[in-house]
């Protein structure tokens, strides 16, 4: 088994350790204030990491040896996040929990990451995003707005996500619903007479569909982290996967990323069920008519075809009565996502001032039904 590599970036002027700098192609020193320029990729270099892989020889553990890398990664014991170190670093804050975590003697074989989304916001936007959207709570504790703007140090991390391509041809059965109106004479009282009336009642026509539509899909994103809520992390979108480069360890440089915990098949597996979702879609537009019934759908999928990619986020974890609370702020477009802990001396409060608006009103509205008379102002 090969070694796991360990990346290291010393300053060229003082030897101090450089850091990426979000939306440049640059790496700075903040001990001396040098700058280095990361190396460009190519054209050709691009091209082939941005290239797919075939998603069954993947799938059997076939791949070539180009596409695999050994990584130094630890598991947080708390939440289950695989921690890629980078650097000279041994021990660390888990981004995704803040629990201590230290990294272990041993490495994983891993596919490799074929590209990556650098960072273009840095810590203080991030944290002004998160400072904005913590201020839009309602019933959150005073103490989490605090946490943020007292400057705690937010944790810069490659989130692990997955690509997938398919072309795809789907046969279908099912039911063409048509509607039409029947007239029909209805019995209704008016005035305290039984009249008759004539109405206008829909109903439903029901033929027989079949057909075929197709449908090639590109880039539909799946999270590779089990770490993260699927939620936070799903509706951290829109992506523009369209600034993606050539994956360069010198992106990492200063930053975390977590090496992916859900697995290929896994990963596929949800791509297709979202695929199917949008296939379903289509066959009802096929159908056409104003209802549709499916009955059965069987999809050919070709072409099948993966990425393996890093995207920015940007990471906070707030403790609240003994649990962790997570946010997160999309490092390209500053979208924030969190779980969000409630204050229950504020919602008490929020009840019971409630409570006595509606009794004022009530006594204002109707003394009677308190047992109270009115007061004679309001005479």
């Amino acid at each position: 088994m090969a070694e796991a590599k360990e990346y290291r970036w010393p300053c060229d002027q003082c030897g101090a350790q450089l850091r990426y700098a979000p939306g440049q192609t640059e790496l700075i020193c903040d001990h001396c204030g040098h700058v280095q320029t990361i190396p460009q990729a190519d054209g050709r270099r691009r091209a082939t990491a941005l290239a797919e892989h075939d998603l069954q020889q993947a799938l059997a553990d076939d791949l070539p040896a180009s596409a695999m890398e050994e990584v130094r990664t630890t598991t947080c014991t708390s939440c289950g996040a695989q921690i890629e170190f980078q650097g000279a670093d041994h021990a660390t804050e888990c981004p995704f929990c803040a629990s201590p975590v230290v990294v272990d003697t041993g490495s994983h074989r891993l596919i490799k990451p074929q590209a990556v989304v650098p960072f273009v916001l840095a810590e203080k936007q991030a944290r002004e995003a998160m400072i904005r959207w913590m201020g839009s709570l309602w019933f959150a504790p005073s103490t989490l707005l605090e946490y943020a703007r007292k400057g705690r140090a937010m944790n810069g991390v490659y989130v692990p996500f997955w690509t997938f391509d398919a072309e795809t041809d789907s046969r279908y059965s099912g039911e063409r619903g048509t509607y039409y109106y029947v007239t029909k004479t209805v019995t209704v009282r008016e005035n305290g007479r039984s009249v008759q009336r004539q109405v206008q009642e829909r109903r439903t026509r029901w033929t027989s569909a079949s057909g075929r539509v197709s449908r090639d899909f590109d880039d539909v994103l799946v999270l590779g982290s089990a770490s993260l809520p699927r939620r936070l992390g799903n509706e951290l979108t829109p992506w523009d996967l369209g600034a993606l480069v050539a994956y360069a360890p010198d992106y990492l440089a200063g930053f975390s990323a977590e090496g992916y915990t859900v697995p290929l098949a896994n990963a596929h597996g949800e791509a297709q069920d979202e695929m199917s979702a949008v296939i379903r879609g289509d066959v009802a537009r096929d159908i056409g008519g104003d209802e549709q019934r499916i009955h059965s759908v069987s999809t050919d999928w070709q072409a099948e075809t993966f990425k393996h990619i890093l995207l920015p986020v940007w990471l906070a974890a707030y403790k609240y009565n003994g649990k962790s609370y997570r946010f997160l702020v999309n490092g390209q477009t500053g979208e924030v996502q969190g779980e969000r802990p409630w204050s229950a001396w504020k919602i008490a409060i929020a009840v019971v001032l409630a409570l006595a608006v509606g009794l004022g009103a009530l006594y204002l509205a109707e003394p009677e039904a308190l047992g109270l008379s009115q007061p004679d102002w309001l005479d």
